[in-house]
C-alpha cells in the first residue's frame, strides 16, 4: 500500500502521543557537541557537532528493501534534522524545514523509518542551518548492500571533507556570514580529512581488491581525486551503477554531495604506500595512505564486472520531452542586477544587504511557487544554465535523474550534477516520486545565499 505524505504525517503525530511503553523504540541516533581529533595527532582536538558524538557519525549499513529506522535526539543548542541523501524516500521523511517538517528543537526528536529502495552508497546530514551545521560535522554515511554484492577484500567508507580551523584555537570558524565565501566559490577548509582523520592509514596487500566508497560531504570543495598505487574502475555514480565499470586513467572530480564508487587493485609493492590524493592547482595533497604488505594468496584478478542494477524507471525518447531552463545567475565577477524574494523584488545591492548573491530564474531564495509542477510519472528535461563564474553542483530531492550528454544520448544515472561556469547540462527527470521537492545548490553556502528552488509532483 502507498502511503500519501499526510498519512505518513498523521500516523507520526499519533504515535508521538502513546506512551513510551507501547512505542517500539527506534536505535538513537543523537545529535551533540563533542571533541574529535581533526588537526594532526600532535595539536589539540577541535569541538564539533557530530551524530552520536563524531563526524563521520555512525555507518549505517542495511539489505536493499530493508528499513531505516532512527530516532533523531537533538542535545545540540539549536533546531536541526537529518536528511537522506539520495534515497528515494517517501516525502514526509526527506526532512527540508518549511517544505516537508519542522526542525526538531532542542531537547526533542523526530522518528525516522523508511524503505531504501536502491543499493548503493549514500548519505546522511543536517538539512537546517546545513552551512553551518554541516560544516561542523553533521553528516554520517548510509550503505545499502547489494544482495549479491562484488568479491572484495576490504568494502570501505571513505568520507571526503575540509574543516576550517582557527590556526590558533583549532576551532572551527564561526564566519559562516563571510561575504566573500557566500559570493565565490563557497566556504573552503584548511584542513582535509578522510573519515574525520587527517591522513588516516589503513593496511591492504599487493593484490588485494578494495571497494572504495567516496562521499564528498565539503560545503564546497570539488575534489579532484587521483590514485597512487592503485588502479581499477568507477562503478557507481551518486549510488547508480554503471552500465559498464569504467577504467580509472586520471584523476576525477567529486563536486560536493556526489558519491563514487570504484573497485581497485593494491598494485604498490609490498612495504610501498599507495594513495588516495587530492590534485590541487599546486601539486597533490594525501588524503588516505594503504600501507601495502605481502602479496594477498589470490594474486592478480581480472576485469571487474558491472554491479547489480536498481530499480530505475525506464527513460525513451528523451529529447521528445518538455524542457524546462533553470539559470543560475549572479555571485561575484557577475552580480545580480536584480532578483526576487517572494513576490519582491530587489537590487543587486538591497539583495547583498541581506546576504544574497545568487539566483535561481530570478528568484534569490526559494519561491512561493514550484519550479515544475507535474503530474508522477511524467518525463521531463531541465537545462541548468550557468551564467556565474563559478560552479555549481545542483542536487535533486527525491529522485535520481540521467545526464544527456551533448550528443543527446543518455549518460549515468546522479542525483547531483556539476556545472561549470559558463556550462549548459541537460538532465532527463521521470517524475515518479509524489510530493514537494527541494531543488539547490549543494555548495552550501550558495544555497544559503539564493540558489534554492522546489518542485512538486502530483
Amino acid at each position: 500500500m502507498a502511503f500519501t505524505r499526510r498519512q505518513v504525517l498523521v500516523t507520526t503525530a499519533a504515535a508521538a502521543l502513546l506512551p513510551t511503553s507501547v512505542r517500539a523504540a527506534l536505535p538513537r541516533l543523537e545529535a551533540r557537541e563533542a571533541l574529535q581529533q581533526i588537526a594532526p595527532e600532535n595539536y589539540d582536538p577541535t569541538p564539533i557537532w557530530g551524530y552520536d558524538g563524531g563526524a563521520p557519525g555512525p555507518e549505517i549499513r542495511i539489505a536493499q528493501g530493508a528499513r531505516v529506522q532512527r530516532r533523531l535526539v537533538n542535545n545540540l543548542p539549536e533546531p536541526t534534522t537529518v536528511h537522506w541523501h539520495g534515497i528515494r524516500i517517501d516525502n514526509a521523511m526527506d526532512d527540508v524545514p518549511g517544505l516537508t517538517q519542522d526542525a526538531v528543537p532542542p531537547g526533542q526528536g523526530f522518528d525516522y523509518d523508511f524503505v531504501a529502495p536502491d543499493a548503493g552508497t549514500f548519505w546522511y546530514h543536517s538539512h537546517n542551518r546545513t552551512m553551518r551545521q554541516v560544516a561542523q560535522g553533521l553528516y554520517g554515511p548510509l550503505i545499502v548492500e547489494e544482495a549479491a554484492p562484488p568479491d572484495v577484500d576490504h568494502d570501505l567508507v571513505l568520507m571526503l571533507d575540509d574543516w576550517r580551523l582557527d590556526p590558533e584555537t583549532l576551532r572551527i570558524t564561526q564566519d559562516f556570514d563571510n561575504n566573500h565565501d557566500l559570493s565565490h566559490a563557497g566556504r573552503l577548509g584548511n584542513v582535509l580529512t578522510v573519515n574525520g582523520r587527517f591522513d588516516p592509514a589503513y593496511q591492504a596487500r599487493r593484490h588485494d581488491r578494495l571497494r572504495l566508497r567516496l562521499i564528498n560531504a565539503a560545503n564546497a570543495r570539488i575534489f579532484n581525486v587521483g590514485l597512487e598505487g592503485l588502479a581499477g574502475w568507477i562503478v557507481a555514480l551518486d549510488g547508480m551503477p554503471l552500465a559498464q565499470p569504467m577504467a580509472v586513467d586520471g584523476p576525477f572530480p567529486i563536486a560536493p554531495a556526489q558519491r563514487v564508487d570504484l573497485i581497485v587493485d593494491v598494485t604498490a609493492e609490498a612495504g610501498q604506500t599507495a594513495s588516495l590524493v587530492s590534485v590541487e592547482r599546486d601539486g597533490g595533497w594525501g588524503l588516505a595512505r594503504f600501507e601495502v604488505g605481502e602479496p594477498s594468496a589470490s594474486g592478480p584478478r581480472g576485469a571487474t564486472s558491472a554491479l547489480l542494477s536498481n530499480p530505475l524507471p525506464q527513460i525513451e525518447n528523451a529529447g521528445d520531452a518538455p524542457l524546462h531552463r533553470m539559470v543560475m545567475q549572479g555571485g561575484a565577477m557577475r552580480w545580480l542586477e536584480k532578483a526576487r524574494i517572494g513576490d519582491t523584488e530587489l537590487t543587486g545591492r538591497e539583495l547583498a544587504e541581506l546576504g544574497r548573491f545568487w539566483a535561481l530564474n530570478g528568484y534569490a531564495e526559494r519561491p512561493p511557487e514550484p519550479f515544475l509542477d507535474v503530474q508522477r510519472g511524467s518525463l521531463h528535461r531541465i537545462a541548468f544554465v550557468n551564467e556565474t563564474a563559478f560552479p555549481h553542483a545542483m542536487h535533486l530531492h527525491g529522485h535520481h535523474f540521467r545526464l544527456i550528454r551533448p550528443d543527446g544520448q543518455l549518460g549515468p544515472w546522479r542525483d547531483t550534477v556539476l556545472v561549470e561556469r559558463g556550462e549548459t547540462r541537460q538532465i532527463a527527470l521521470v517524475a515518479d516520486n509524489p510530493g514537494d521537492w527541494l531543488l539547490h545548490c549543494h555548495m552550501l553556502g550558495h544555497a544559503a545565499s539564493g540558489m534554492m528552488s522546489w518542485f512538486r509532483v502530483a
